[in-house]
């Protein structure tokens, strides 16, 4: 079974959006990828859908779901850095990415977060091969 990693803010509309489109895309083989929010917001912010675009991603039919939509336990839990207390989701291990909420910025902040997300989405999936497949790459 492949290890769940699950991304976790608040409105589910932009970071742990982008972190979803990028650990589908890079870690497919690898793991099960979820994104959720605690309070959802009614749309995955345009924005968000046009700066993965710009990296070759597609998460046009991407949706937000509340943590009642993912599984209620999973290997890694990815708080976004909104101060989000999720109700109890058991873990294997739990972090908080700090990344600022690009909403309402413009798209150059998106541009920066979504970097960023990138970044630390393949730094996970290199400590997942490791940990989990026992590969150095």
């Amino acid at each position: 079974m492949k290890p769940r990693v699950a991304f976790v803010c608040v409105g589910n509309s932009c970071r742990s959006q982008m972190a979803e489109g990028f650990a589908k895309h890079y870690g497919k083989d690898l793991i099960e990828v979820y994104s959720a929010g605690t309070d959802i917001a009614k749309e995955v912010n345009p924005l968000a859908i046009e700066v993965m675009k710009e990296a070759g991603i597609d998460i046009s039919s991407h949706f937000p779901k509340t943590i009642f939509d993912i599984p209620k336990e999973v290997d890694f839990l990815i708080t976004m850095g909104c101060g989000v207390e999720c109700p109890f989701i058991p873990c294997k291990v739990k972090e908080d990415w700090g990344l600022p909420d690009p909403a309402g910025k413009p798209i150059e902040e998106f541009r920066k977060v979504r970097d960023e997300i990138e970044k630390k989405v393949l730094e996970l999936l290199e400590r997942i091969k490791k940990e989990y497949y026992g590969e150095e790459k």
